[in-house]
């Protein structure tokens, strides 16, 4: 019995998403295999990143996070599959129509993969297989589909034979076999997709020459080391941010979906541009300089008031000045523009990596170790008192001294603001939003910031009351944050907590709320706990 039209239209729906499957799937495997930076799915993904209006990201990260990244892939894989069910309609309806779709879902991964800013020779290849095996296992699979069965008149229903029997259908139909046929080899070709794809993920974590060379660098003592941390600049308050934040729990935010792999043999930095002399610098050149331990923290300009996007550590690394010092820049130069290796570009003033007593360094190691791949291996800028979009290039290949009104960076093209000194900001760590807590003596604790001007005292505020002096911990330095702690005797019912800081350059941290851009969020953090 030919199947039904419903069914048909469902079977095509299924085969759409059963190629698609196989075609990222297999496209996933060839770029593990011959050009791991050209993955179809982060190279569309790399592509939309960029052409998203400033709204589109500013919302990703306020809604996910450090997450972001995997919420834009989870939403361009349900993309794909709506796209690719109507793909497979399309086949059933109006051939090849469906097929010309999933050719150029393979074309658009085509030119996101060779516009990227690192783009090798080879990274076309896995958009085309992608592309070229969609199509082709869609061709096959609507070829499959049981036949329609055209609605009969009451007429021409079969003939009850003796007995009230009703005769069978023609052995030549097989519509189970058909049925079976299609259902076997549509699984078939997801399955195979689903494998592809885990095998290039083994593939590219397992045959990762790049992780094994950073495991087996040793970096140098430090010419310079960073002052003891004072053992009172941890309060050791449950719930309370670490004074120094673990590799594995530093904030990430970039633009980057798949981690460049940069052999350190093969990674130089180039200062170029407004100098009279170019300098040049290998990793071993970078290595054998005298290195400085430093502990700064880092502000991503998203974090919104009260928000987590910002971490501390110990760097080392080699003072920027120093490099520009032998550069030379020219004395009508005013911006550095830093160049990460996946094309993300940062607008630094030049006389802030100048200055002589800030430690804006190329950093080497974090915490102890070479960078993490995440977070910049081998070689990252760190910039005290500027938030990352404006200083904080991991990956960073080149440093173009320029002007600002001759060059633009990354974010300054998309509405954000040229230079991004940090703002003074305090937030209210303890008690947890949303934690209850019992009538008694508790403790209030939270962070304070300003870096490369220092915080002279935070305040606390409960409900409408007075202003009230919180305990600050040693500071590390003004480059870093500073823990504070308030005692509190809380009373039954539910309560308004507040906090505000004041600067060493005694500016007061201001009440009035401001987004993150397009120079980052202020206002004072607060949050509501209830007590019984």
């Amino acid at each position: 019995m030919p199947a039904p039209r419903t069914n048909r239209r469902l079977a095509a729906a299924a085969a759409g998403v059963a190629s698609a499957l196989l075609g990222a799937g297999l496209g996933e495997l060839t770029a593990a295999l011959i050009a791991p930076g050209a993955s179809p799915f982060a190279a569309i993904g790399s592509a939309l990143i960029d052409l998203a209006p400033p709204w589109a990201k500013n919302a990703a990260i306020a809604l996910f996070g450090t997450n972001d990244k995997v919420a834009l892939l989870v939403g361009i894989a349900i993309v794909l599959v709506i796209v690719a069910a109507c793909a497979g309609l399309l086949e059933l309806w109006r051939p090849p129509w469906g097929r010309v779709v999933m050719l150029a879902f393979g074309g658009i991964g085509i030119v996101a993969a060779m516009t990227r800013a690192d783009a090798g020779t080879l990274d076309w290849i896995p958009s085309t297989v992608a592309g070229l095996a969609a199509a082709a296992s869609l061709w096959l699979l609507v070829q499959r589909i049981p036949a329609a069965r055209p609605a009969a008149p009451p007429s021409a229903q079969p003939a009850a034979a003796a007995g009230g029997a009703v005769a069978p259908p023609p052995a030549s139909a097989s519509p189970g076999m058909q049925r079976r046929s299609f259902i076997g080899w549509t699984l078939a070709a997801a399955a195979t997709g689903l494998l592809a794809a885990v095998g290039g993920t083994v593939i590219r974590a397992g045959s990762n020459a790049v992780t094994a060379v950073r495991q087996a660098i040793k970096l140098p003592t430090p010419a310079v080391t960073a002052p003891p941390i004072p053992a009172d600049a941890e309060l050791g308050i449950l719930g309370l941010a670490k004074v120094v934040t673990p590799n594995e729990s530093f904030y990430r935010i970039d633009t980057a979906l798949i981690v460049p792999q940069i052999d350190p043999a093969d990674w130089k930095l180039r200062i170029h541009g407004m100098v009279e002399n170019e300098v040049e610098i290998t990793w071993d050149e970078l290595l054998a300089l005298p290195l400085e331990e430093s502990v700064t923290t880092l502000t991503c300009v998203s974090n919104e008031v009260g928000g987590d996007l910002i971490s501390n550590a110990v760097w080392l690394g080699y003072p920027i000045r120093e490099l520009l010092a032998r550069a030379k820049p020219t004395s009508d130069a005013d911006m550095v523009l830093s160049h990460s290796i996946d094309g993300f570009t940062a607008s630094t003033p030049l006389e802030v990596l100048q200055e002589d007593g800030r430690n804006a360094i190329l950093a080497v190691g974090m915490n102890g170790t070479t960078l993490p791949p995440e977070h910049g291996f081998p070689v990252r800028m760190v910039v005290p008192g500027l938030y990352g979009y404006v200083s904080a290039t991991k990956w960073v290949v080149q440093l173009e001294v320029t002007r600002f009104d001759q060059a633009h960076a990354y974010w300054t093209d998309r509405g954000w603001s040229e230079r991004g000194p940090i703002k003074l900001e305090s937030r209210v760590d303890v008690p947890r939003r949303g934690q209850g807590l019992k009538a008694g003596d508790t403790v209030i604790a939270g962070v304070a910031w300003q870096q490369h001007v220092g915080v002279e005292r935070v305040e606390v505020q409960i409900d409408e009351g007075e202003w009230r002096p919180a305990k600050l911990a040693a500071a590390i330095s003004d480059d870093t944050w500073v823990q504070w702690s308030y005692p509190w005797t809380a009373e039954k019912g539910d309560h308004v907590i507040r906090c505000r800081a004041t600067s060493k350059a005694d500016e007061l941290q201001t009440e009035d709320e401001a987004p993150p851009a397009p120079d980052g969020a202020t206002g004072w953090n607060w949050r509501t706990v209830s007590v019984f």
